[in-house]
Formats: structure tokens, sequence, C-alpha cells
């Protein structure tokens, strides 16, 4: 699918674009001052910063990754779910201005950094969330006006078939949810190996970097069994994403336990609230793929294999600007 050239597409690229790279450069400024300041240490609290700032920088990036393939894909879902994303990268904004002042704090007690590296960051930490929320108010109301717009596109694909757009509906969720998963636990994963994990020789770590992989090759398994109509495969995901859902309960677990939670604490509000995103995701991703394997065999297949070229996208697009705007009913009912 080529990348739609409407007004609302380019209206949402370059918001989202915007705010990636005033972001990344206040958080490059953050990062390169906190490392010319601060003398040679190996403790977490110095890793914590430049964990967070890296972890932060990326989720924008990979959100921006997500942009493209969400307006080329023209899934208004994930659209959606891209503006409750940037809402949580604020959330992880405000978070992170606690956690860098503790670990500076700890750092400058101990001699390892100067004090005024916080006065000088604090101003621009307090910055980002404030441009992250303009982005998240600006990205939901151009996704409002495509929502419209792609509207036409799904009617298009997939006919006036009520029940039809329902599983198409509940497909989109599914890939849509595989991605943020993706994100999630690979923010949760980088905390624990980066900041908690300090014995490299640890059974638990060395599982823990096996869990990366493994991850994503099970996230990619998900989208092509749902893609093939395979049953068994979904079951066997469905039971790997209850087996994750545990790992993340032990977590939670392990980090308020009082025997181990002293490892955890300098990273522990943002893994708490990484884990707790993770697990409401895959509560939601386990609940979506039973809803995709009820609708195997009904149909939908022949619909999401079918590839359509530019000119067919073209011609799509320009019956959507002749017939108007489609009722944003279209797509739910």
């Amino acid at each position: 699918m080529y990348f739609p050239n409407t007004t609302w597409t380019w209206a949402f690229t370059i918001v989202t674009l915007v705010q990636t790279l005033v972001t990344l450069g206040l958080e490059c400024y953050i990062f390169a001052n906190f490392q010319i300041q601060e003398k040679a240490n190996d403790s977490p609290s110095s890793r914590t910063i430049p964990t967070f700032l890296a972890l932060y920088s990326f989720g924008f990036l990979y959100e921006l990754v997500l942009v493209y393939d969400a307006l080329r894909m023209k899934n208004t879902i994930q659209i959606i779910g891209l503006c409750l994303c940037n809402v949580g990268l604020l959330i992880y904004g405000a978070v992170q201005v606690e956690q860098i002042q503790n670990a500076v704090s700890i750092l400058s007690d101990n001699t390892k950094i100067s004090p005024l590296v916080w006065a000088e960051s604090e101003p621009f930490l307090i910055i980002i969330p404030c441009i992250v929320g303009l982005g998240s108010i600006l990205m939901t109301l151009v996704a409002w006006k495509l929502y419209d717009e792609f509207a036409w596109t799904i009617y298009k694909h997939i006919s006036a078939d009520l029940r039809m757009k329902r599983r198409y509906l509940t497909y989109q969720i599914f890939i849509a949810l595989l991605k943020f998963d993706f994100f999630f636990f690979l923010g949760f994963t980088v905390q624990f190996l980066t900041v908690v994990s300090s014995d490299k020789h640890d059974a638990e770590f060395y599982l823990t970097i096996i869990a990366v992989p493994v991850t994503i090759l099970v996230l990619a398994c998900g989208a092509w069994f749902v893609r093939r109509e395979s049953t068994f495969g979904m079951i066997v995901i469905i039971l790997l994403f209850f087996a994750a859902m545990a790992y993340f309960c032990f977590k939670l677990y392990r980090m308020y336990d009082p025997i181990t939670s002293p490892f955890y604490l300098p990273a522990r509000p943002s893994m708490t609230f990484f884990a707790i995103i993770t697990l409401v995701l895959i509560v939601i991703t386990i609940v979506n793929a039973c809803m995709c394997a009820n609708n195997f065999n009904c149909g939908l297949k022949p619909h999401i294999n079918k590839k359509k070229g530019p000119a067919e996208e073209k011609t799509t697009e320009l019956s959507s600007n002749v017939a108007g705007q489609v009722p944003s009913r279209m797509m739910i009912d």
C-alpha cells in the first residue's frame, strides 16, 4: 500500500515528527549534560538516567515508525492506539522527572556528580511533558478527522456487510496490540537488564536476554497465524500470552517483596508503570486473540490477504473525496 497523500495524513505526520524532534533535542541535551558532569561510576543510580533517557527517546522514534505504518495501512485502530500511547509517554515523562531527581540526589550525596546537574536539567524535564501533552491534544484532533477519512476506504475494501466490518475491526485491533505489546515489553526488559540486574552471570539475566528475541518471534507468529487463520497456532500464542502475564505478575511481586525490592528501587516507579501497562495490554490481547480465532473461516481471510495496487488505492481515495465524509458510525456499526 502506498502512503495516502491527504491533508490530514500529512498533518498527523507533521505533528508527531515535530514532537519527536523537539523531545529528542531536549533529551539529548539532558543526557549530554549528565555524561559530561558525571564522574566514573557504575552504580544503579548512574545507569538509571541514561537508561530512562534512551528508552524515552526510543519510544518517540518507535511511535514515529508506527505512525507511518498506520497511515500507510489506513489502520484507524492503530492511529487511536498511537494517541493513547502518546498519553502513556506523557505519563512516563512525568514519572521520569522524579526518577532522575532521585538518581541525581543519590549521586550528588556520594560526590559522583555536581548538584548543579539537577538545576540545569529540571526546566527541560518539565518542558518535555508539556510538549507531549500538546502533541497528544493535536494528535487526537487530527485522528478524529482521519477516522472519518479512512472510513470510506474500509467501506470500499470490506463492503457493506456489518458483521464482516466487525471481524475486520477485531483483526485490526489485534495487529495494533501486538505492536504496542512489543514496545512495553522491551521497555520493561531494558530497564531490568541495565538498572536492576547487577549480576551478569545470574540465570535470570540470561533468561531475560533470551526472552527478547523469543517475544519478537511470538508476536510475529501471532500476526502470521491470524492472517492465515490457524486455530492451532492461535491457541499456542494465547497460551504463551498467559505465560507472559504470569511473568509480569511475578516481576511485580518481586519489585515490592521486602527481600528483593531493594534491587528494584532505582527504577521501581517506571518499571511498575511499564509492567502494569504491559499486563493490561496482554489481557486485552488475549481477549482479542480469542475473538479473532472465533472469526476464523467466516470469510475474512480473502479481505485481509488481498493486496491493492497504487492505481486502485488512488481510485479509492478519489472516490472518498467525491463521496464526501462517511459517517463515523461506519467503522464500528
